[in-house]
C-alpha cells in the first residue's frame, strides 16, 4: 500500500487526476495535464488519470479505454459528443463526464484493494468547470484530499460574457458551492496572481490555500527554426513577408477585434496574418476577414502536436490575446509556447493583467490595450524594419521561459504540495484506519 518516491520525505504518492481532455485531444488543458503527469512519474509518482475519449483529436475519434505508460495509467470514458461547438452541448457533455467520473471515483473508494487504495491524493482541474465538485463529495463522504487546478474561474467568465445574470439564482448558487469546494480542499493551484486576487476576494477565508503554479511550454521541444529552414513556412508561402502569427484558440475569451484592425490598416503593406486553432468566434470572424477584402489573412486548423515546433517559429511574431473584463479568469497557455519559440510576442490585454506584465518584465515584445490596435499596427512595422530588435527580444523571452517556466521547474510546485507534511498526516490518518495496512507496517 506504500508507495516510496524520490521526493525526500513524501510517502504517499500515489494520485488520480480527473480531467475531460487528454491527449489524443489537442484541447490545451489536455496536453498540460499529460505532460505533468508524465513528469511527476518520472519524478516518483504513480498517477492515475480518468478521462474521456478525444473531442476534438485530429484523425482520431477514439483512443484506447485503457492504457499504461510507465508510471502513469489512462482509463476513459465513453465519448460524449452532443452538439460540441455550441455552449449548451459542450455543458451536457461536461455533466455527462462529471457523472461517469464520480461512478468511477465512487468504485475506487468503495473497493479500496490493494491496487485503487494507493490513490489517495485526488487532483480535480476545472475542464469542465463543474468538475471539482467530485473533490468535495468525496472528501465529505471518504475523507480523500483533494487539489483543486483552476484552469479559468467559472461563474465569472459566463457572467463577464453576458451568458447569465450576475444576480441570477443559478451564479449565486455557483459561487456558494466554489466556496464550499475551496474550504475544503488542500490547496487551491492557479495559474497568475490576477487570478489569486479573484479567487481570495471571493473566499478570503482561504487565501493562505492559494498556489500560483503558471504554465510551462518545453523550449527542448520549440526551439528557433529559421523561416528559410522550416518546411511549415515554405509550404505555405511566408519565408519572405513578415508574419504575424495568432496560434490557438480564437474563444468568445480573446480580443480577435484589435488583430483584425490592426490587420486591415497594414493590409497594403508586405506583412502576413496567419491564425491557426479553432474556437466559437473563427467563423465569424473569417466573415470578417472576407467581407473587408483582405488577403493577408490566411487560416488554418489547428497543427498536430509534432508539428507545433514548426508551425510555431512559422512566423517572426506571436499575437496573445485577452478581452477586456477577462483578467483573472483566463491565461493563455500559448504565451509560453511562443517564449520558447525566441521570438517577439505581442499581448493585447488590459494594462493589469500578468501576461502584460510579464511582457515587460521579460523585455519580449510589446503589450497594448484592448482597442489599441494603431499601437499594435505601428509595433509591427517597428519590428518588421528592424530585425535586430526583434531578435533580441525573441532571445531574452527565451531565456525568461528557460529560467522561470519549464516543465521541470513547474513540476516541482506540484511535488511540493503532493509532499507538504500537512498533505502526508492527512494520509497517515486514514490509512491508519486500514487494518490491512496497519498489518503491513
Amino acid at each position: 500500500m506504500r508507495n516510496t518516491n524520490s521526493c525526500k520525505g513524501c510517502k504517499f504518492a500515489r494520485l488520480c487526476i480527473i480531467t475531460q481532455f487528454y491527449p489524443p485531444d489537442y484541447a490545451a488543458t489536455g496536453q498540460l495535464i499529460e505532460e505533468l503527469a508524465n513528469q511527476l512519474g518520472e519524478m516518483g509518482f504513480a498517477v492515475d488519470i480518468f478521462t474521456g475519449q478525444p473531442g476534438y483529436a485530429f484523425d482520431q475519434e477514439s483512443a484506447p479505454a485503457r492504457e499504461n505508460l510507465g508510471a502513469v495509467s489512462v482509463q476513459r470514458s465513453r465519448s460524449t459528443r452532443i452538439w460540441a461547438k455550441r455552449l449548451r452541448g459542450k455543458a451536457i457533455s461536461g455533466i455527462l463526464f462529471c457523472l461517469r467520473a464520480g461512478l468511477h471515483l465512487l468504485k475506487i473508494l468503495l473497493t479500496r484493494d490493494k491496487k485503487t487504495a494507493g490513490s489517495n491524493v485526488l487532483i480535480v482541474t476545472t475542464a469542465p468547470p463543474f468538475l471539482p465538485i467530485l473533490g468535495y463529495l468525496a472528501n465529505l463522504c471518504f475523507n480523500l484530499p483533494y487539489i483543486c487546478v483552476l484552469y479559468d474561474i467559472y461563474p465569472d467568465i459566463a457572467v463577464e460574457l453576458k451568458v447569465v445574470s450576475a444576480q441570477s439564482w443559478l451564479v449565486r448558487g455557483w459561487n456558494l458551492i466554489n466556496r464550499a469546494i475551496w474550504k475544503r480542499a488542500i490547496k487551491i493551484v492557479v495559474l497568475s496572481d490576477s487570478m489569486k486576487n479573484r479567487v481570495a476576494a471571493k473566499c478570503p477565508e482561504i487565501a493562505d490555500k492559494i498556489a500560483v503554479i503558471p504554465t510551462w511550454a518545453d523550449p527542448n521541444l520549440i526551439v528557433p527554426i529559421p523561416k528559410a529552414q522550416n518546411w511549415f513556412a515554405q509550404q505555405f508561402n511566408i519565408v519572405d513577408k513578415f508574419t504575424v502569427l495568432y496560434s490557438g484558440n480564437m474563444g468568445r475569451c480573446h480580443d480577435l477585434e484589435t488583430i483584425l484592425e490592426a490587420a486591415t490598416s497594414l493590409r497594403s503593406e508586405p506583412i502576413q496574418f496567419v491564425f491557426i486553432g479553432n474556437g466559437a468566434n473563427r467563423p465569424a470572424f473569417i466573415e470578417k476577414v472576407k467581407n473587408l477584402g483582405l488577403e493577408n489573412c490566411l487560416f488554418l486548423p489547428y497543427q498536430d502536436k509534432k508539428d507545433l515546433p514548426y508551425s510555431l517559429t512559422a512566423c517572426d511574431l506571436s499575437l496573445v490575446s485577452i478581452k477586456s473584463g477577462m483578467e483573472g479568469l483566463v491565461v493563455p497557455s500559448k504565451f509560453y509556447s511562443a517564449l520558447a519559440t525566441g521570438l517577439p510576442v505581442a499581448v493585447i490585454s488590459g494594462s493589469n493583467t500578468d501576461l502584460y506584465q510579464l511582457v515587460k518584465k521579460a523585455k519580449c515584445g510589446g503589450a497594448f490595450t484592448n482597442g489599441n490596435s494603431r499601437g499594435l499596427a505601428n509595433f509591427i512595422r517597428y519590428l518588421a524594419a528592424d530585425r535586430e530588435v526583434a531578435q533580441q527580444m525573441g532571445n531574452s523571452g527565451r531565456s525568461y521561459l528557460q529560467e522561470n517556466f519549464t516543465l521541470e521547474i513547474v513540476a516541482k510546485k506540484y511535488a511540493q504540495i503532493l509532499c507538504s507534511p500537512d498533505l502526508e498526516l492527512i494520509n497517515v490518518r486514514e490509512l491508519a484506519k486500514d487494518p490491512k495496512y496497519v498489518q503491513e507496517t
